[in-house]
């Protein structure tokens, strides 16, 4: 916002008389002419001299006039750019991961929306990358996400700590044969893999798991790479094999015993599900305050 005395100088330099522009300000010309002066007491120069009875700006006046036509542009500008952020205040641009968009969004939706019942919600599901690829374009404002991101390139507000573990069917003949102890990640090697599809959150924390005690996906001896959290669950709930997924995601299957934990010796995976987003950009931070469990969006 300029000040009141810039907006008096513009004002002379548009109309090149102290009178009319006294009358279009609707103050007094001494008021006009203090306020001139004042502005060449502070930029120690004359901004105005006259030639004859015709006032003419010098040229410290023009280069005044010019910096605060650029700040006027840029003041229109940033009001342009604030009314519409105003406007987009209840437009929700958002996208998730698989894994934290079954286990956190609903509920997390379900206390936003009832607290601003008029928001427009946009949201996407993909995998981390592709999700990201959108935050860098603008097409999306923040991402939920399990995967592993450059910290150094984002903002980001850590949500949780998950437990990452094995499961396997009840039935399954695998945990029958071992139901006492701990069994090392090796043991695992003889067992049909149930993983999800490539770029998903969950398979990049299984590879580095692995890669960790130096084994691979492929050192299985039979593998299905399946799309769909749902569709793994169900597979290794029927007996079809063993997956790794987050100890959230399969809490009720574990409670009902559709699921049982395969207990592993020297394992021990937790990791951070985070909110994403571009690095100094604003969000809703209504929005993020209700990523809280246990806080109401303000």
């Amino acid at each position: 916002m300029l000040d009141f005395r810039m907006e008096t100088f513009m004002t002379v330099c548009r109309c090149m008389n102290y009178t009319r522009a006294s009358e279009e300000l609707k103050i007094t010309q001494p008021a006009v002419s203090q306020q001139i002066r004042y502005l060449e007491k502070h930029y120690n120069a004359k901004l105005f001299r006259y030639e004859g009875k015709k006032l003419k700006l010098t040229d410290a006046g023009e280069i005044l006039r010019d910096a605060s036509l650029s700040m006027m542009n840029d003041e229109a500008s940033l009001k342009n750019r604030i009314q519409k952020a105003d406007k987009s205040q209840g437009n929700l641009r958002l996208g998730s991961t698989t894994a934290v968009g079954e286990m956190m969004l609903p509920d997390i939706l379900e206390r936003y929306m009832r607290k601003y019942p008029d928001v427009q919600v946009q949201m996407d599901l993909a995998d981390t990358d592709r999700l990201l690829e959108k935050v860098n374009t603008g097409e999306l404002d923040f991402v939920l996400t399990e995967g592993f991101f450059d910290r150094e390139a984002y903002d980001y507000q850590v949500l949780s700590e998950e437990r990452f573990i094995a499961v396997a069917g009840p039935r399954y003949r695998f945990v029958n044969m071992k139901k006492s102890g701990k069994l090392k990640l090796e043991e695992l090697l003889g067992e049909r893999l149930l993983l999800r599809e490539p770029g998903s959150g969950s398979r990049e924390v299984l590879e580095h798991l692995l890669d960790a005690e130096k084994l691979k996906p492929e050192g299985f001896v039979k593998r299905a790479a399946v799309s769909g959290l749902h569709t793994v669950k169900a597979l290794a709930k029927a007996g079809c094999g063993i997956t790794f997924l987050y100890e959230s995601t399969v809490h009720e299957e574990l409670q009902k015993g559709e699921l049982t934990e395969i207990p592993l010796k020297d394992v021990h995976v937790c990791h951070e599900f985070s909110a994403v987003w571009k690095k100094g950009n604003a969000v809703h931070a209504s929005f993020l305050n209700a990523l809280e469990k246990n806080e109401e969006p303000s």
